[in-house]
């Protein structure tokens, strides 16, 4: 457990130049990330992606909104992501405005109108054009950090990862396996579901632990 958090436990949003916190701002540019990892994509491909519409000023609802269609396609073409840009640009476009015109650019209000339920809270994220299940998924993994309400939650991914080692597929053990101070830490469960992910996406990540063991 040691080497796979010490060399792999890098949050995705921290990956992506997200200093997460519960503000609205950074909780928006991982709803774009979520959006992104949602998509059949390279992990790195959507993280570059990410920093790349950020980097071109589109790190909230209303710049986003505002950028042209042009624009959100040429900056994730920058990033590498080719395949859905001109899909994933039209998405980001109307989830943003619906942001907007839902929430007054403010995640935190479906924070509370889900009021602690992990279902209510993954289907308002699932209104957001481009992300579904998968990406809810995603969002919730990560926000979990500074959202302690919906810790311990790791998704299907980091628990085939899980199992790829040869962990338990029990988010409260393995939060415990952690070493945390308390199972419902979200920021160590947001590190080790990331940490798990990579290998469940990544043989050599699981040839590497299992070597150090």
């Amino acid at each position: 457990m040691e080497v796979l958090l010490d060399r792999y436990g890098t949050t995705y949003a921290a990956e992506a130049g997200i200093r997460l916190r519960n503000t609205p701002q950074p909780l928006y540019q991982l709803l774009v990330l979520s959006d992104l990892l949602s998509a059949r994509i390279r992990a790195s491909v959507a993280v570059s992606a990410a920093r790349a519409l950020f980097a071109h000023g589109m790190r909230s609802p209303h710049r986003m909104a505002a950028a042209t269609w042009q624009q959100r396609v040429d900056a994730l073409g920058e990033g590498g992501y080719r395949r859905y840009d001109e899909r994933t640009a039209t998405q980001l476009g109307e989830g943003a405005q619906l942001l907007l015109d839902d929430y007054g650019d403010d995640l935190r209000r479906l924070r509370e109108a889900a009021d602690g339920d992990l279902d209510a809270l993954r289907a308002g994220l699932r209104r957001t054009p481009g992300i579904g299940p998968a990406g809810a998924d995603i969002f919730v993994r990560e926000v979990q950090a500074v959202w302690p309400e919906v810790a311990p939650f790791v998704d299907g991914k980091a628990l085939q990862g899980a199992e790829r080692l040869g962990l338990p597929a029990s988010p409260a053990k393995l939060a415990e396996l952690a070493e945390l101070a308390e199972p419902t830490d979200g920021h160590g469960v947001a590190v080790l579901a990331a940490a798990l992910v990579r290998a469940a996406l990544d043989k050599h990540i699981v040839d590497d632990v299992r070597a150090q063991a």
